[in-house]
C-alpha cells in the first residue's frame, strides 16, 4: 500500500538540516578518514580554503592548522570576517563575500556553502575573528548556537580563528591520517610561493611553485628522462617531463589553488596543446599516446568566478578565463605553444632525449599491439565478468551519488570470495578471485601484463589499460589471510601495482582490509577482536569464560558474519605513499635478488613478509 500523498507530504528544511540529511551534496562521500577524499578532509579543506582566498587577495602570510586526535584548529592572520557578519559567516547558506569579485577577484570559495557544510557536520564548531582591536565569538552544536559573544575589544593579532570536531553520528568512529593531510598542505604551498603553513608544529614553505611541487612528487619514481620544463605567464604556469620508469600519465592539476584531482578543461587544454606543439615542432604526426606515455605534468590556471561540477570542486567545468572572455583551451593553449616551441629550439640536448622518448614509446606500442590483441581474446574466453570477477551494479565513471563507494575486493580461494561474494551491497562492491599466488613482477616489462594471465584479467577488470581515468571502482581493496602465505600474496600484489600502477597508490585507492582474529561472545553478545589485545580486553568485558574462536583464514568466516566487517564498521588500511621514500629502491630491495643487505635484514626480522608488507603500505 503506497503512502498518501498530500499537503503534510511537503517539508521544508532548514539550513543545516539539509546538509546534515544530503551531506554527499557537499563534501562528496562521507567515509572514516581512510581515504584521502573522505568527508572529513573535505572539511578542513574548506576551512583552509577561505584562509588561502585570504591570503591570495594579499592578507595573512601564515596559517596554523593543528589537529588533536578529533579536534581540528585554524588559524589564519588575515583581515577577519567582519564582526557584524561572523554569525552569518558561519550559518547562513549562500551568505559571504566570494560573490563580489572585487574583493576577491580569483577565489577558491565560491557558494558561501564550505564553512556552514563544517558546521552543520561537526559536534562542536567554534568560529572567531579579531579584526581592527576587536574580536566576536560564536559557538554551536550540530549547526545549533549556542554561544553568541558581544563583540569585545581583543589584543590578538587579526584574522580568524576556527575550531571544529568532526560529528561521530556522522561519520562514525573517524581519525585523521597525517600523511594525507601532509600532502594537501604542501600542495597548498606549492601553489602559494611566500605562503608558510605550520601543522602541529611542522613548518612548511615552498619558493619554486610547480617546480617543487614536481619535484617531491617523481622523487618516489626514480630519474626523469630530461630536465623539468617549466613554463609561467600570466595566470597560468605548468612544469613537466617524462618518467623513466612509469607507463602512464600523471597529472596534478589546480584552479585557483584548488586541488582538482578529476581534472577538467584546463588539463585538457595542457594535454591538447602539447600534443599539436610537439608533433609540429618534430613535424611528425606521433600518436598522441606515444607523446603523453610516462608524462608526469603540474598545471596550475587562475580563473575568475569558475565553475565545477560539484561543491567538492575536483573537476574543471569553466570554458573561459573570466565570463565573457577568452577560452581557456586557446588561452592555454597559446602559451604552451609559444614557450614549449621556444624551449625545445633552445635547448636542442632536451628536444633530443624528448624524441628518442617518443620513438622508444611508438616502437613498445608496436610490439604490444599483437600481445594485447591475445590478452582481450583471453579475457572474452575466461569469461572474466562470469568466472573470476562478481561484478557491482554502480561503478565509478557513473554519475550515481554512490560511485565514490565503489569497491573491488581482491581476495584468495574460492572459500574465500565466496564468502565475500555472499556478503557485500551488490550495489557497490565487486569481488575478483585470485587463482594461486601472482607472479613476483619486479623487474619485469608490462608485457607480463598482458602475457600473465592473472594480471591480465585484474587490469581489464580494473578497467585501466588504457589509461587510469578509465578505472571502474574508487577503492581497491586486498583481502587476504592474515598468515604467511595471505601476507605474501598481499606483497605480489602490491608489487604489481606499484611497478606498473603506481598512480593507483599515490591517488590513494589501494587499501589493505582488516579482518578479525578472533571471535569473542558470551549469551548475550559478540565481539570481533583485530589483535590480542583486544582480545584480552574483549574477555575481560565479557567475563566469565566466554567462547573464544580463532579465525585462521577469511574462508573460515560466514558470509553472515562477513557482513560486519565489509559493511559500515569495515576496517581499511590505506596503502600510503612517503614523501621520502622511493619506490624503485624499495621494490628492489624487498623483491629483486638477494643481496648480503637482504639476507641480514631477513636474519633480523624473522617475521619476513609481514615486516615487508608493513614497509610498503606505509613507505
Amino acid at each position: 500500500m503506497s503512502a498518501e500523498y498530500n499537503d503534510d507530504s511537503i517539508r521544508s528544511l532548514d539550513w543545516k538540516e539539509h546538509i546534515r540529511l544530503r551531506p554527499g551534496m557537499y563534501i562528496g562521500k562521507l567515509g572514516d578518514g581512510s581515504s584521502p577524499d573522505d568527508g572529513i578532509y573535505v572539511l578542513l579543506k574548506e576551512v583552509i580554503d577561505n584562509s588561502i582566498d585570504e591570503y591570495v587577495m594579499g592578507h595573512g602570510k601564515v596559517i596554523d592548522i593543528t589537529i588533536n586526535e578529533k579536534t581540528v584548529s585554524v588559524r589564519d592572520y588575515g583581515r577577519g570576517m567582519p564582526l557584524g557578519k561572523v554569525k552569518a559567516c558561519v550559518s547562513q547558506i549562500n551568505t559571504g563575500a566570494k560573490y563580489d569579485s572585487k574583493v576577491f577577484k580569483k577565489a577558491v570559495g565560491l557558494n558561501g556553502v564550505g564553512s556552514k557544510a563544517v558546521n552543520a557536520l561537526s559536534a562542536f564548531f567554534r568560529a572567531q575573528s579579531i579584526r581592527e582591536g576587536k574580536t566576536k565569538v560564536v559557538e554551536y552544536k550540530r549547526g545549533e548556537l549556542i554561544t553568541d559573544d558581544e563583540v569585545v575589544a581583543s589584543n590578538d593579532k587579526q584574522g580568524t580563528f576556527i575550531t571544529f570536531i568532526p560529528d561521530e553520528e556522522v561519520f562514525g568512529n573517524f581519525h585523521y591520517i597525517f600523511p594525507f593531510v601532509e600532502e594537501m598542505l604542501w600542495n597548498y604551498v606549492f601553489l602559494n610561493n611566500g605562503l608558510t603553513i605550520t601543522f602541529n608544529g611542522t613548518r612548511m614553505q615552498a619558493k619554486n611553485g610547480l617546480l617543487d611541487l614536481l619535484e617531491h612528487n617523481i622523487n618516489g619514481n626514480g630519474p626523469v628522462r630530461y630536465p623539468i620544463i617549466r613554463i609561467r605567464e600570466d595566470d597560468f604556469e605548468c612544469a613537466f617531463s617524462h618518467s623513466s620508469n612509469s607507463y602512464t600519465e600523471e597529472y596534478y592539476s589546480f584552479v585557483n589553488g584548488q586541488h582538482t584531482t578529476q581534472g577538467g578543461t584546463h588539463q585538457n587544454a595542457f594535454r591538447e596543446a602539447m600534443v599539436k606543439t610537439i608533433r609540429e615542432f618534430y613535424k611528425k604526426d606521433f600518436e598522441t599516446s606515444d607523446i603523453r606515455t610516462s608524462l608526469i605534468a603540474a598545471i596550475s590556471i587562475k580563473v575568475q568566478e569558475p565553475v565545477f561540477e560539484s561543491q567538492t570542486k575536483t573537476k574543471l567545468g569553466s570554458q573561459h578565463i573570466e565570463p565573457g572572455g577568452q577560452s581557456i583551451r586557446n588561452y592555454i593553449g597559446d602559451i604552451v605553444k609559444r614557450n614549449l616551441d621556444n624551449y625545445l629550439h633552445i635547448h636542442s640536448e632536451v628536444a633530443d632525449e624528448l624524441y628518442r622518448k617518443i620513438i622508444q614509446s611508438e616502437k613498445e606500442r608496436k610490439d604490444m599491439a599483437g600481445i594485447k590483441k591475445l590478452a582481450r581474446e583471453s579475457v572474452k574466453k575466461a569469461s572474466l565478468h562470469n568466472k573470476k570477477l562478481r561484478d557491482c551494479r554502480i561503478h565509478l565513471n557513473s554519475n550515481h551519488e554512490k560511485r565514490l563507494e565503489t569497491t573491488l575486493f581482491i581476495t584468495e580461494g574460492d572459500s574465500a570470495s565466496g564468502s565475500i561474494t555472499k556478503s557485500r551491497n551488490v550495489q557497490t562492491q565487486a569481488v575478483f578471485s585470485l587463482k594461486g599466488k601472482p607472479l613476483n613482477s619486479y623487474g619485469l616489462s608490462k608485457k607480463i601484463v598482458y602475457q600473465n594471465e592473472e594480471f591480465n584479467l585484474l587490469q581489464a577488470a580494473l578497467n585501466i589499460d588504457e589509461s587510469l581515468e578509465n578505472l571502474r571502482y574508487n577503492n581497491i581493496v586486498i583481502a587476504t589471510d592474515a598468515d604467511v602465505d595471505g601476507m605474501h600474496i598481499r606483497l605480489l600484489l602490491l608489487t604489481f601495482f606499484l611497478q606498473f600502477y603506481p598512480d593507483l597508490v599515490k591517488t590513494g585507492h589501494v587499501y589493505i582490509l582488516q579482518t578479525p582474529l578472533f571471535r569473542v561472545r558470551n549469551k548475550k553478545e559478540t565481539l570481533y577482536c583485530y589483535s590480542d589485545e583486544e582480545r584480552v580486553n574483549a574477555i575481560n568485558k565479557l567475563k566469565p569464560n566466554p567462547e573464544i574462536t580463532r579465525f585462521k583464514g577469511l574462508g573460515e568466516i560466514s558470509p553472515g558474519e562477513f557482513k560486519h566487517f565489509i559493511g559500515k564498521s569495515i576496517r581499511l588500511d590505506p596503502v600510503i605513499l612517503q614523501r621520502k621514500s622511493s619506490i624503485a629502491e624499495t621494490l628492489s630491495f624487498y623483491m629483486g635478488k638477494n643481496t648480503p643487505s637482504r639476507q641480514k635484514f631477513i636474519v633480523n626480522n624473522l617475521r619476513v613478509e609481514e615486516d615487508v608488507v608493513e614497509e610498503l603500505e606505509t613507505f
